[in-house]
């Protein structure tokens, strides 16, 4: 059944905000975040005009990848609270107009997993068999490794039954056979038990891993991994009615739309939009806005009920995987020209600001953009003030320290000893006296400020979730201009992504005399001519939000 109701469709004009709750804020003063202080923010989140928030993994874990090793997919990890706690959040977030989702990590568990530990004594023991072994020593297969620096190998050896069990990522997270019907199962009463209480769905962690068959024990008898994926779907619409799966699909755009589901859109709900993101950079990168455009043109089509995520950064490394290795160098050299900035040669682990030299104009234009972009925006925790990174931290971990509350000890963070926290503060041009949430309440010039004055005005967009996207002709390489068109409502952006000023002509399909332009960011009106035509002016790095208005309009601005 088709879903009807825009109001079930909430993903399409959703702000999502994602955050580790482990560095979010302590309450307890141990020196770890917990949920009851992330209860104590939740109005922060509100008054930013985040709608749906997206918490890393909270489960008991064995901290080999940041929580996504996980030994118990039903608990919540002591240190960080309670169920009980948990559930005090999601009902303090749903009073404030804030659904909640949660990391789905299915495709592997912790090597202490109960289930690991009970299977690998022996072929013969029942959860054997939710893994995936091999008799034969496995080849080479150095080239899948994911991690390079940790691994050379995708098998690794089991002595108490000589066998080699999968692991796509650590060998302390050893895969799961998705094509065991009793681990399909066990993923749906995983899913289940969290909708119960209260969850709006999940963000799918590594989904064509999770439906992987290769070397699965009934791998013939498996249904296609994408009539899996549906019943997902329909189950968490049996569940929710209004629930969603947000898909980690680093994939090139037509094998996305797969996972969609085609033209039914009945798969995944919404999918990141991995090779928009890296267009960006190296938009930025030449300040010139051509791989972008072709990035967005070429988006498949997918069914009006389904919704791409588009970010600046997550909390992963920002991989740059999709572009040529001559176009990754190029976003080396312009972002992170050190090697220590880079991870594995294919991505950066720096937040924005300090990739930008903390330039304001830019750093601000680049937000702009993403909110303006066709699609749903998602934020990484932090990104709302400018967090910086550290350099000093290990892999992926520079980016997820601790969230800057304040020019206090540990940011407002923490009370703790600095040695107690899960990773130290950002320290330099970064760091929390120069960069916090408390400061940035109180200034309305903050990036904070201009922050919530985006997310005001895209909830106050409905073309930028529903509408259709068009690039405009104009003679400037370095500037994007772009309508997305809905109903009755125009909205036209304007992004110079470089250091030049720029007066941009532009013409208006359908538009007249009778018509003008009102920036959204600003007061200013501008006229359009008898022939649709306009000129703008940007400044270096400049950007505008306009919505035509026609003579008579009814419409708030």
């Amino acid at each position: 059944m088709k879903i009807t109701d825009t109001a079930d469709l909430w993903w399409k004009t959703a702000v999502v905000y994602c955050l580790d709750v482990e560095t979010y804020l302590d309450w307890n003063d141990d020196g770890i975040g917990d949920f009851a202080g992330l209860a104590q923010r939740i109005d922060h989140l509100a008054d930013l005009g985040v709608t749906c928030l997206w918490l890393m993994p909270f489960y008991p874990t064995a901290e080999r990848d940041d929580g996504y090793d996980i030994t118990d997919f039903y608990g919540v990890d002591p240190r960080l609270g309670s169920h009980g706690d948990l559930v005090e959040v999601i009902r303090t977030a749903n009073d404030r107009g804030i659904r909640v989702i949660a990391d789905l990590v299915v495709n592997h568990t912790s090597i202490e997993h109960p289930w690991f530990q009970q299977g690998r004594r022996s072929k013969d023991d029942p959860f054997h068999d939710f893994y995936v072994w091999r008799d034969d020593e496995p080849p080479d297969t150095s080239d899948q490794v994911l991690f390079p620096d940790q691994e050379d190998s995708v098998w690794t050896f089991n002595e108490p039954t000589g066998e080699w069990y999968l692991h796509r990522f650590y060998k302390e997270q050893p895969d799961l056979d998705v094509t065991n019907p009793r681990v399909r199962d066990e993923v749906a009463k995983i899913m289940g038990f969290w909708l119960q209480l209260g969850l709006s769905g999940f963000r799918v962690d590594a989904v064509p891993f999770f439906l992987e068959t290769e070397g699965g024990a009934d791998a013939d008898r498996f249904p296609d991994p994408h009539e899996y994926l549906r019943s997902l779907r329909s189950f968490l619409g049996r569940r929710t009615g209004s629930g969603v799966l947000l898909g980690e699909v680093n994939l090139p755009h037509e094998q996305q739309r797969d996972f969609f589901g085609g033209d039914d859109g009945d798969e995944l709900t919404m999918l990141f939009d991995f090779v928009g993101m890296q267009a960006m950079y190296l938009s930025l990168a030449r300040a010139d806005a051509g791989p972008l455009v072709k990035a967005l043109v070429e988006r498949p089509f997918v069914d009006p009920d389904s919704q791409w995520a588009t970010f600046v950064r997550n909390h992963d490394e920002l991989t740059l995987d999709k572009l040529s290795e001559d176009e990754r160098e190029e976003v080396f050299a312009a972002f992170g020209p050190e090697e220590r900035m880079q991870v594995y040669g294919r991505g950066l682990r720096r937040r924005l600001p300090p990739m930008l030299d903390g330039d304001p104009r830019r750093v601000r234009m680049v937000y702009s953009l993403l909110f303006s972009l066709p699609g749903t925006p998602v934020l990484f925790y932090g990104e709302e003030i400018g967090m910086g990174e550290d350099l000093s931290a290990e892999g992926r971990l520079a980016v997820r320290t601790p969230m800057q509350w304040t020019a206090g000890t540990n940011g407002g963070f923490s009370t703790a000893d600095a040695d107690r926290l899960p990773g130290p503060v950002v320290e330099g041009g970064f760091a929390p006296e120069f960069v916090n949430v408390g400061d940035q309440r109180r200034d309305e010039d903050s990036l904070l400020s201009f922050m919530k004055l985006l997310i005001r005005r895209y909830r106050e967009s409905p073309e930028l979730g529903w509408g259709s996207f068009r690039v405009l002709e104009q003679p400037h390489a370095s500037v994007l201009a772009h309508v997305c068109e809905w109903d009755d409502g125009t909205l036209l952006a304007v992004h110079n992504l470089g250091p030049e000023p720029r007066t941009v002509p532009l013409t208006l399909d359908g538009c007249d005399a009778s018509h003008r332009l009102e920036d959204l960011l600003v007061t200013q009106s501008t006229p359009i001519g008898a022939d649709g035509a306009v000129e703008l002016t940007l400044d270096g790095y400049g950007y505008r939000w306009l919505r035509v208005v026609a003579e008579g309009s009814r419409r708030l601005l």
